[in-house]
Formats: structure tokens, C-alpha cells, sequence
């Protein structure tokens, strides 16, 4: 018999997290009365596990998020920068915000996500703001609304 490792109720909906038996591999399933606009969201995010889907000259392409140095949004357009090469995303920068929260992504300015992993160095720049060099070079500036976020990240 398969150990119940967890079990949560969170308004109407039960989760029940299940250790598989030896031989059988991991499985996730839905129950559920309809499928509405979140559960298709969760599943979404589930097929993906993680990755993000990007465009650059009419192909589609799966990213890593440790391979994205920062998002921009410029003009409307939310851009992925990743070591030498830009990717477009259908998302906005608050979708990629809440997406990317738990990895080491931080907003900077209204514009602008930052890789923490790929920061080099930071130093002051004019009005309070700093500026951030990324390891490969990038440089981008760190509104002074979203300095001390930084710093209470950085630890320091």
C-alpha cells in the first residue's frame, strides 16, 4: 500500500501527496469537477516544469530560467536576454515576476528582473541608483525604489 506522505485541504480543494510503491514511477493526477482557467494555468506550469517558452525569428524556443541573465520590457514588449542571445515572450513582466520568484529573480525597476545568480558587481550611480554589472559583461540600472530590496537580498 502506497504511504500517504501529506494532506492538506485548502478551501474546497484536498492535496494529497502519495509516495509511489517500489517500480512505480512518479505520477501526478487531477481530480476535479471542471476544469477551470486555473487548474489549466497549474497543469500549464506543470508541463513545463519550470521551463519558459520564448520566440526569436519565428521559432519557439524552451529556456531554463538559470539561463536568463534579466527581463525587460521595452515598448510593451517583454524580452528575455540570456548570455549572447534576446528571446521574445508572450508574457508580461509581472506574470515572469510571479514565475520566477522563487528562483533567484528580482525586480529592479518597473521595467526590469534580475538574475541575483548572474549579478557581478553593483555600484553607485547617479539619483541613488545603482548599477549592475551581469557576468557576461550586461550592464542595467537598478532604480533607488528597488535598492534596498537588493541590498536586503545581497545581505548586505
Amino acid at each position: 500500500m502506497a504511504k500517504v506522505l501529506e494532506s492538506l485541504y485548502n478551501h474546497a480543494m484536498k492535496i494529497t501527496i502519495v509516495e509511489p510503491k517500489d517500480g512505480e514511477e512518479d505520477e501526478i493526477l487531477v481530480k476535479c469537477r471542471n476544469i477551470s482557467p486555473e487548474v489549466v494555468q497549474l497543469l500549464n506550469k506543470l508541463r513545463t516544469q519550470g521551463l519558459l517558452i520564448a520566440y526569436k525569428d519565428s521559432e519557439i524556443h524552451r529556456l531554463q530560467p538559470m539561463d536568463i541573465f534579466y527581463v525587460e520590457t521595452v515598448n510593451s514588449k517583454t524580452f528575455l536576454y540570456c548570455e549572447a542571445q534576446v528571446y521574445e515572450s508572450k508574457l508580461k513582466l509581472y506574470e515572469l515576476e510571479e514565475m520566477l520568484h522563487s528562483n533567484d529573480f528580482l525586480r529592479v525597476s518597473k521595467s526590469l528582473i534580475i538574475n541575483l545568480s548572474k549579478l557581478k558587481s553593483v555600484a553607485p550611480a547617479l539619483s541613488g541608483r545603482l548599477e549592475a554589472v551581469l557576468t557576461n559583461g550586461e550592464r542595467v540600472t537598478i532604480s533607488r525604489q528597488y535598492v534596498g530590496i537588493l541590498k536586503e537580498r545581497l545581505g548586505v
